[in-house]
Parts: C-alpha cells; sequence; structure tokens
C-alpha cells in the first residue's frame, strides 16, 4: 500500500473487514441507501401486492425468496392466493441499519382473520426475502389439533388483539435506548426462559405478553405463558397464575431458546422483533414452538410483548432461514451413537 493514500488506505481497510466478517456489500449499501420512507413504501407496496395477488407490482429480486411458517412458497402462491386485505390491527417497523421491515397485526383471508409477523428485506432497492409467521384459527396448538366445537387450540383471537392493540408510537429521542441496549434487554428474556429466573429479565413490574392475540400474563389477565408452562388449563395440571411476563419460570417446559435472531430493530418505536424456537425438555412429548415475537422497551426495561407463533410438525425444518437454514439444535437421531469405549 505504499503508493496508496491515506483515505484509500482506509477504504481497503474497511472493504477487507467487511470480507472478513462476511458481511455483503449489497447488504451494507441497502442500510446507506434506503431510509425509513424508503423502507415503509417498500413494505407497503410488498403489502399490497400480496393483498391483490399481484407479484409483479413490488420490485422483488430475481432471487427473491418467501417463507411461510418456515416452509419456502412458490412466488404467487401460500399468502399471494389467500391474503385478501389488512385488518384492523396494522403495525409497520422499520430498521434502516439492517435494511429491514416488518408488519405485525391482522390479516383477512376471505371472511377470516388470522395474525401475522411479516418480515421483508431491502437491497439495492429490490425486496430480496420475505419471512411470514402466521396464526390462524384451526391451526394446531401446544396439546395438539383443534377439537370439535371448541376454540383455536393455538388461543388465536383476533377480537382480544383489536381490544389490546401494541403500541403505535415515535418515541422522542431523550426517552430512546440505544440499538445495543434494545438487543441486550431483549435477549435478557430469552435468557431469563432458559434459566428459568424471571429476575434476569429487564422488565416492568407488570409486562404483559399477547399470544396470538391471548393476553398471558400481566395487566391483561393471568394463565399459562408462551406455549411452554407444564400445568395449567392447556397442560391438565393445576399451575399457578403468570402475573406478569417475567413469571412462571421455574415450571417452563423450554430447554433452550434456540435459533435467535433480531432482524428489525425499530429505535424510533423502540420496538424489536425476535425470531426463535422454544425446544422442550428431553423426552417431553410437548412440541417445538416457533415464535415471532415483539418487543416493546420504554425506560430500558420491557413493557409489552407480542407474538404470533406456531407448532411445526417434529419433522419440519425450523426457522429455516441462515443462520439456521434447518432444525435448529438437530435431533440427536441424527448423529450416530458413540462408539464404546475401549476395555467395555
Amino acid at each position: 500500500m505504499r503508493n496508496i493514500s491515506s483515505r484509500n488506505r482506509l477504504v481497503v481497510v474497511v472493504a477487507i473487514v467487511i470480507g472478513a466478517l462476511g458481511i455483503s456489500s449489497h447488504r451494507v449499501a441497502a442500510a446507506d441507501e434506503c431510509d425509513r420512507a424508503c423502507l415503509k413504501t417498500m413494505l407497503d407496496q410488498y403489502l399490497t401486492a400480496v393483498t391483490t395477488h399481484t407479484p409483479s407490482a413490488v420490485p422483488l429480486f430475481a432471487g427473491f425468496r418467501q417463507t411461510e411458517n418456515a416452509v419456502v412458497v412458490k412466488l404467487g402462491t401460500g399468502v399471494w392466493k389467500t391474503v385478501t386485505g389488512l385488518g384492523k390491527v396494522q403495525r409497520r417497523f422499520l430498521d434502516t441499519v439492517s435494511g429491514e421491515a416488518a408488519y405485525f397485526g391482522i390479516i383477512e383471508e376471505g371472511a377470516t382473520p388470522a395474525i401475522a409477523t411479516a418480515r421483508i428485506r431491502v437491497q439495492d432497492r429490490k425486496i430480496t426475502e420475505a419471512e411470514w409467521y402466521i396464526a390462524r384459527a384451526d391451526d394446531p396448538g401446544l396439546n395438539g389439533p383443534r377439537q370439535p366445537g371448541q376454540g383455536p387450540a393455538n388461543l388465536l383471537n383476533p377480537d382480544a388483539l383489536i381490544a389490546n392493540p401494541p403500541p403505535d408510537r415515535v418515541v422522542p429521542k431523550a426517552a430512546r435506548a440505544s440499538r445495543e441496549m434494545l438487543l441486550a434487554i431483549t435477549n435478557s428474556y430469552f435468557d431469563g426462559i432458559t434459566t428459568h429466573d424471571g429476575s434476569i429479565i429487564m422488565a416492568h413490574p407488570g409486562c404483559t405478553r399477547t399470544e396470538n392475540g391471548t393476553g398471558m400474563g400481566g395487566a391483561r389477565g393471568g394463565g399459562a405463558r408462551g406455549g411452554a408452562v407444564t400445568g395449567g388449563a392447556r397442560g391438565g395440571q393445576a399451575a399457578p397464575a403468570a402475573s406478569d411476563c417475567t413469571s412462571g419460570l421455574a415450571n417452563m417446559n423450554a430447554q433452550l431458546v434456540a435459533a435467535r435472531r433480531y432482524p428489525v430493530v425499530d429505535e424510533e418505536a423502540q420496538a424489536v422483533l425476535a425470531f426463535a424456537v422454544f425446544i422442550r425438555r428431553p423426552g417431553s412429548p410437548t412440541p417445538r414452538n416457533a415464535f415471532s415475537e415483539w418487543f416493546f422497551i420504554d425506560e430500558s426495561k420491557i413493557r409489552s410483548i407480542y407474538t404470533a407463533m406456531f407448532y411445526p410438525t417434529a419433522d419440519q425444518p425450523v426457522p429455516n432461514w441462515p443462520p439456521y437454514e434447518g432444525n435448529w439444535p438437530l435431533p440427536a437421531t441424527l448423529a450416530p451413537a458413540p462408539a464404546p469405549a475401549r476395555g467395555q
């Protein structure tokens, strides 16, 4: 670099570092060129294209990839056919650092409402990815399929979500936590679950959690939380009601909160989107659940959580997105048994 100016040396060094970290130059460019207004426009264009069943109405990357509840769908199928409109709860969140945007709320499939999170990634003014987590009324829940004459097994309740929607806000700059702090606060929730210790979670007393529209704790009512507590009305055994989003962790039938991803951090709204998978304790017949979870943070503590989740079959790869393209962790049956020690 003897004949390269100091400024150009810096550019070369940055390029080397970016390459070493495996960061796409296109992703860096996307974050630079698509501001909040751009991301909102792209998200709105995408949602309109879906609800009008016209993929050609939105700028999609040639290698565009979309999943619905972790299953890859062909362009023009899935939600491109079933979704006919957006419902009475609509929230949009934007992240200029990651170049991603997301929707949370109610979608309409004909006369039938569902609750969904939809994430897109924008690169070079084209949408390269879309990821949907959808909770529908007839989907299976913690204890299996919906039973005749019973309510949704997955606790779907769009009316309750309409009555208690997520905040729709721009938080004043002086009251915002940093991006790094928002991520740490969100991750503390999952650490509290895996250690079964609610004191680890950075949350306000009485923090609420809403699962597929149904309040699971805090000011909106008690009950089992996160589809992961053994006992209670869904587990067949009596269990204490959760009083807020940090309660009841000692009885949670979850060994890991695996494949954690945080694709959207909306600093203006002080909201974080997390994707992850609850892995149950060894030997448990309880199914995994894969979820999108929205964290709303005030004064550097969790105030409320909103979830759209589903229960994948045992053989379904989840979350099916890098860096966790398949099941995480891999089922033990895929690994050969260790050879017996010598002398045995």
